[in-house]
């Protein structure tokens, strides 16, 4: 089980606990073995792998901005397991998992995704059903029931792993990579990573649209535009400050000339003053609307 929690976070335990009722649920350990009928819980700022009946915690890159994240453990899984394997998507922000539960799907495993009606927070359900549109959406309420029956069933024909699952698998473990080993399975574009500022790949027939820089760094185009967000607000603090420190200095360079008797040379950068003023309210008004949004885009999300 992955949560996304904080480098630091405390307390998971007891309440993951609680709700696994009778199963009893471990942190886990690198090279733990996979016991039947158990719970391992993701521990924090460490990627959850399974490979052979062993838990690996994995200190590659973060992906769409999270450490541990759901992708690399349903990769890891589908790559090990296959058919065998059903990855279930909840309640959650953005779209973390999305992409590994289409891994799941493509080696022949079984989707499930808690229906979005029933959830306290749709994103990451609806982005699932949007990658893997053959999956199971089921309300909570019916998931545990469906899984008992799943198990007992027979698992169906194994196809073979794709390369870029495997390979990004092996990037979450920690295994490093260079630009030719990344175009094996992803095209550079335009564009630079929210986190290192490296250039970005676009990873071919990625469901959802995915990308991924020389260092690892991974993320969904959603992810990517929400971390990008901050860079963007920083930057325009960042020109606000700069141009209203430009205003200040040119109007005591005016008040300057003004006191030695070169009114001309005042008036001109009185002049410079009062536009770099406007300028300093445009990007004031930027900033503060850019803000506004994001808090209309969180109140919304917390009411549903």
């Amino acid at each position: 089980m992955v949560l996304h929690v904080p480098a630091r976070s405390l307390g998971l335990m007891a309440t993951v606990s609680a709700a696994a009722a009778d199963l009893p649920v471990r942190p886990a350990e690198d090279g733990m073995p996979i016991a039947p009928g158990h719970v391992y819980l993701g521990v924090p700022d460490r990627h959850l792998i399974v490979a052979d009946g062993r838990i690996r915690l994995g200190r590659g890159p973060r992906e769409n901005m999270a450490r541990p994240s759901i992708d690399p453990l349903f990769r890891s899984a589908a790559a090990t397991y296959g058919p065998r394997v059903i990855g279930v998507i909840l309640s959650g922000l953005l779209n973390d998992g999305a992409a590994g539960l289409d891994a799941v799907r493509r080696c022949g495993g079984v989707a499930i995704v808690q229906d979005p009606a029933d959830a306290i927070v749709d994103e990451m359900p609806r982005s699932a059903l949007a990658a893997v549109a053959d999956g199971l959406r089921v309300p909570s309420a019916r998931i545990g029931d469906l899984l008992a029956d799943l198990v007992g069933e027979q698992a169906g024909p194994r196809p073979p792993v794709p390369a870029g699952i495997r390979l990004e698998v092996e990037i979450a473990a920690g295994e490093r990579i260079d630009s030719a080993v990344l175009r094996r399975v992803a095209d550079p574009v335009a564009l630079s990573c929210p986190h290192c500022g490296g250039v970005l790949s676009e990873v071919r027939d990625a469901r959802p649209l995915r990308f991924r820089c020389q260092v690892g760094h991974a993320y969904t185009a959603e992810a990517a535009a929400k971390a990008q967000e901050g860079a963007v607000d920083e930057a325009m603090r960042v020109a606000l400050r700069i141009v209203g420190e430009r205003a200040e200095l040119v109007a005591r360079m005016a008040a300057e000339a003004r006191g030695t008797g070169r009114p001309a040379v005042a008036e001109m950068y009185a002049a410079r003053a009062a536009e770099y003023r406007d300028h300093a309210e445009t990007l004031r008004r930027a900033v503060l609307g850019a803000g506004t949004a994001r808090s209309f885009d969180q109140d919304r999300a917390s009411e549903t």
